[in-house]
């Protein structure tokens, strides 16, 4: 029986699915390995302390589109990384320096829970000689213990806010990556966050700007098929989407090179591999996942800013 998100260019009912054209390459993103201290209980790559589904990038693989970049002159300003938990890859700090000495902005995308430790003083240096270019987004995925606790695990809660404090008193630049509950407003989020920070004395005053709220990715959860009509529909232009102005590089377990992806969101799948190189990944990309309608057309959200 066919399904939806079954056929890349048609929905289940026949109509034509939506695409998404590369306007300009502005932010490149590098996935740098699903390894993570923290087994969360939503996460949408599966991220685990023993999956390696997706292996650490290394600096010369960043190097090299670093240098396409450079090469095709793209009009990249940022350079972000996710995981996984980022800073268990033993060279994501080479990795920053490389980023940041060559002027490219860079968000990094942590759990701020224990494994930050070990890179504090490297961080403190990245910082002091790249100011305003190293952003650090947390993820805290609510203002109280028990919901944030309920996805990352026990005894996780009080150590985060800490090494936000932490980045606050040394003058990071953070921002804040939380989860939206069905009966909470932005409002209701923002100004949690706020008391929470206000009480223990954070140095990060909390903003739209600052705090994004992405919904939760529940895989296989029923969802509407985007076509070509939903644009006026929903009044959204397809130039808003990730896919728009974003590409992801993953390296997968057992390849010895990466390949291109449209978006963060997409690890697994192969029918959204775009190529090994930036040049090539320029190609329509039709939104044929649910991860395509419940989180960009319909949730809104953005992994840059």
């Amino acid at each position: 029986m066919e399904k939806k998100f079954s056929n890349p260019k048609i929905t289940l009912k026949g109509e034509n699915r939506a695409s998404v054209s590369l306007t300009e390459l502005k932010s490149l993103w590098f996935n740098t390995g699903t390894r993570c201290n923290l087994e969360c209980e939503n996460c949408y790559i599966e991220s685990s302390p023993t999956n390696d589904r997706l292996s650490y990038i290394s600096t010369k693989d960043v190097s090299t589109y670093l240098e396409e970049i450079k090469l095709n002159k793209l009009a990249t300003e940022y350079i972000n990384f996710t995981g996984g938990e980022p800073f268990l890859n033993p060279q994501m700090i080479d990795i920053l320096d490389l980023v940041l000495s060559q002027g490219f902005k860079t968000i990094v995308l942590t759990n701020a829970y224990n494994i930050i430790n070990r890179h504090k003083d490297a961080l403190l240096d990245l910082n002091q000689r790249y100011p305003n270019y190293l952003k650090i987004r947390v993820s805290l995925d609510h203002y109280t213990l028990d919901v944030h606790e309920k996805e990352r695990g026990k005894n996780t809660f009080i150590k985060t806010v800490q090494n936000i404090k932490w980045l606050g008193d040394n003058n990071f630049e953070v921002s804040i990556a939380g989860r939206s509950l069905v009966h909470e407003s932005n409002k209701e989020a923002i100004d949690g966050y706020k008391k929470l920070f206000s009480d223990h004395q954070i140095k990060l005053e909390i903003s739209s700007e600052n705090l994004i709220i992405f919904p939760e990715m529940i895989s296989q959860e029923d969802v509407p098929e985007i076509t070509t009509k939903c644009w006026d529909v929903l009044g959204i232009s397809p130039r808003s989407m990730m896919c728009s102005t974003e590409r992801m590089i993953v390296k997968k377990k057992g390849e010895e090179t990466p390949v291109v992806l449209p978006c963060t969101l997409l690890a697994y799948d192969k029918q959204f591999e775009l190529g090994s190189s930036l040049m090539k990944s320029e190609k329509e990309v039709y939104l044929n996942h649910e991860y395509c309608a419940k989180f960009c057309v319909l949730g809104g959200a953005s992994c840059s800013g």
